[in-house]
């Protein structure tokens, strides 16, 4: 698929990935999973690539769960050297590429190394402004609610906020960062429809496209193509398809 098939002008503002089906990717071929994991880089490296070569602002990836903290700690090991692999070898390129680096979840359970290793990314590319990368990391999008909860409680006991008068920007504002756009796009690789605990906050609107494809197979090509079905839809937001072609929002 070429470029020349989307829509500059209503290219999505935000895409989110959820990476799906390293482990049946390896399993298929008779590997480990962690195999199925290294492949996987490659397509985070070239999905970022592509993103911002199409002119995607904000791309968010979820990297680790907080559920996958249970999975073996040999698993959990590699999954974490991988992430310091990919930010030593691809900050140099991100950096110049006018992308920032961002991340949400609670950080504070990552391996000190990791902690470090992304904290000085962060802080590396704060001033880059050409398209935003997010690492969405031991994230849980109930623990984000609640979390979030949590502060806000705090704030109204301290006076802070009236509860009276709370809304949903007020809450939202609590949120792990509130600069987060909500995505426009959810793409969900490896041939599953599920949510998964992911951005349930930001989603309310979102367009969601699944694919067959294992995450170790998503190329440029395969982000193309989400985008182009991504364009052939009607956003409503609530309202009938008159009103959206006519521009009203009563």
């Amino acid at each position: 698929m070429s470029e020349a098939r989307l829509d500059q002008k209503s290219l999505p503002r935000h895409v989110a990935i959820i990476m799906d089906g390293n482990g049946r990717w390896a399993e298929r071929r008779g590997l480990s999973r962690i195999e199925g994991h290294r492949a996987g880089l490659e397509s985070v490296r070239a999905v970022v690539r592509g993103a911002r070569e199409l002119g995607v602002r904000w791309l968010t990836l979820y990297a680790f769960s907080l559920e996958n903290w249970n999975r073996p700690k040999t698993e959990v090991d590699e999954l974490m050297r991988l992430l310091e692999r990919y930010i030593e070898l691809e900050i140099e390129e991100v950096d110049h590429n006018g992308i920032q680096v961002r991340t949400i979840g609670r950080g504070d359970r990552l391996p000190a190394s990791v902690h470090e290793k992304i904290g000085s990314a962060v802080s590396r590319t704060r001033g880059n402004r050409d398209m935003t990368l997010v690492f969405a990391l031991s994230y849980g999008g109930r623990a984000e609610i609640v979390d979030a909860a949590r502060r806000l409680l705090r704030d109204a006991e301290a006076g802070k906020v009236d509860p009276d008068r709370l809304d949903e920007k007020t809450f939202a504002a609590y949120l792990y960062d509130p600069e987060l756009p909500d995505p426009d796009l959810l793409i969900r690789t490896g041939a599953e429809s599920r949510v998964s605990n992911f951005l349930l906050w930001q989603i309310a609107y979102t367009e969601f496209y699944t694919t067959g494809a294992m995450w170790p197979e998503f190329r440029k090509p395969d982000l193309e193509a989400a985008i182009a079905e991504y364009q052939t839809r009607e956003r409503r937001f609530g309202l009938t398809s008159a009103q959206v072609r006519h521009g009203s929002h009563g």
